[in-house]
């Protein structure tokens, strides 16, 4: 299935995996979506992510994180949101990079010097394209 938004599709399957408990989902791969799970991971929002041909296309498997016993466990995204889409793209200079839930979350920025969070952004002195919010 070819996807106008492939980012948004990303975060939706990741989205509907957490909310039925999933331990791993799979997407089709991407270098952006590469970089956006290689963020994921280094934040703490999920436990691992691996890229491996599946026949005739490469996909990301992501291995979900939970808080809690098997019994009473939550995931550790609680939301998910696109914000730049195809149609309306969300562009921030380094000044008006966003603050997720006053530094509780992540949003996730697409610069000149590659992927990052928009705290690493700010950091480096870069705008960008902001792709979406994770908490």
């Amino acid at each position: 299935m070819v996807t106008s938004d492939p980012i948004a599709d990303m975060l939706t399957r990741v989205r509907n995996a957490l909310m039925i408990g999933r331990p791993t989902v799979e997407i089709p791969s991407s270098n952006l979506k590469v970089e956006i799970a290689r963020v994921l991971k280094e934040e703490g929002y999920i436990e691992e992510y691996s890229v491996s041909n599946n026949g005739s296309f490469d996909v990301i498997t992501v291995n979900l994180k939970y808080h809690g016993d098997r019994r009473h466990r939550r995931p550790v995204i609680s939301k998910l949101e696109r914000v730049s889409k195809p149609g309306r793209r969300i562009y921030r200079g380094r000044k008006e990079l966003p603050r997720v839930l006053a530094g509780a979350g992540i949003a996730i920025i697409t610069t000149p010097k590659g992927v990052m969070t928009s705290a690493q952004a700010r950091r480096q002195r870069v705008g960008g394209e902001v792709l979406c919010y994770v908490y």
